[in-house]
């Protein structure tokens, strides 16, 4: 098949590990795949295998994502038998791509995905309405199409997201210990992690309020991971807590498996998700996790036994699970790793992704 996987930027955010993971999969599995983006470049454009086309419609990179120049000249010069729209900007476009290959290649089909759990605009809302079926990375997702925006269920299917770092998840012990060490963390201090690009709906800026709220005697440090426009605020915050020796920025992580096996739980306190990528990766590596129960939180775990999702703005709840989860659990690691490593397998996914691609290409 000729599959084109639509994606605005490749900055270092989940659903643009998701593109690259896919486009990557896909061309290994034989068939020929194009990432294509409307700005070129991106901290994740090396990450991107030879055997996939790399294309941008920006000559130069203007910065606009939802900029999309030559698109028709493309699709006509370039017709796939799949094109699969990822992110906001690239699903918006979707009624574009749907107009464009129905004149030139009716063979095309267009399918959009559900990966957010902001409020959609309009085009992508129209979008959703026009293309031929719709991939939800979460039931939760789902839902929300199929009630809030009046979609046929029969339209939509559900595929969550893939692990990224499947091949880094048994980190040798000798890392954990040596990343502790040289942030001078000991075996009674409590490393929280949460790796996540630097939104305000991500919300790390209370996850630093939520840390520094614990009790005196808890010994703690607070790992966060990313960047993104929030970065500053986050440590501002820090510095006004007074706690900005106790969190460590890490910065971007082209692979945060170290952070993982250094970590003790992973925290999360978005406000807006479909299904993160962070904690299905905490999951993989052993850890709890305490998140806010933002849509499609609850899938990403085990609730009560490998995580617990904590209604918004219950700092205190948040606080008390981090410290549930604090002792060391052989068993519940095992747990935890076995239902994230079956249920997020990126082989599972990737074939779910194919399967649904053949059974849409139109004869």
């Amino acid at each position: 098949m000729k599959i084109l996987i639509a994606q605005d930027y490749l900055r270092s955010g989940g659903t643009e590990r998701q593109s690259i993971l896919l486009a990557n999969a896909f061309a290994a599995a034989g068939h020929t795949v194009t990432l294509l983006t409307f700005r070129p470049g991106g901290p994740l454009a090396p990450t991107v295998a030879r055997a996939v086309t790399l294309s941008s419609l920006q000559p130069f990179d203007t910065h606009l994502d939802w900029f999309a120049p030559g698109l028709s000249v493309y699709l006509g010069k370039h017709p796939p038998d799949i094109a699969l729209c990822m992110g906001r900007m690239a699903n918006c476009y979707g009624q574009s791509f749907v107009r464009q290959l129905r004149v030139r290649s009716p063979h095309s089909v267009v399918i959009a995905t559900m990966r957010t759990g902001k409020k959609l605009p309009r085009l992508f809302r129209s979008s959703l309405r026009q293309v031929h079926h719709i991939i939800a990375n979460s039931r939760a997702a789902q839902q929300v199409l199929a009630h809030d925006h009046h979609l046929p269920v029969e339209k939509i299917s559900v595929i969550h997201n893939s692990l990224i770092f499947p091949s880094s998840l048994s980190a040798p012990l000798s890392d954990r210990a040596q990343l502790r060490s040289q942030h001078h963390v000991d075996d009674t201090t409590t490393v929280l992690l949460d790796v996540a690009m630097f939104r305000p709906e991500k919300n790390q800026r209370e996850l630093v309020e939520i840390a520094a709220g614990l009790p005196a005697d808890f010994p703690w440090q607070l790992w966060l991971a990313g960047d993104g426009p929030a970065l500053g605020a986050c440590r501002q915050r820090a510095q006004q807590l007074e706690v900005a020796d106790r969190v460590k920025f890490f910065g971007h992580q082209r692979d945060p498996a170290a952070l993982y096996a250094a970590a003790d739980v992973a925290v999360h306190a978005s406000r807006s998700e479909s299904l993160s990528n962070f904690l299905i990766e905490a999951q993989a590596h052993g850890l709890p996790a305490v998140a806010y129960a933002a849509q499609g939180i609850d899938e990403c775990m085990v609730v009560g036994d490998t995580g617990v999702a904590i209604a918004f703005d219950d700092q205190s709840a948040f606080r008390r699970a981090i410290q549930h989860f604090v002792q060391p659990d052989a068993a519940r690691r095992a747990r935890t790793q076995a239902f994230a490593r079956t249920t997020f397998d990126p082989a599972r996914q990737v074939q779910a992704y194919l399967d649904l691609f053949h059974r849409s290409v139109k004869p």
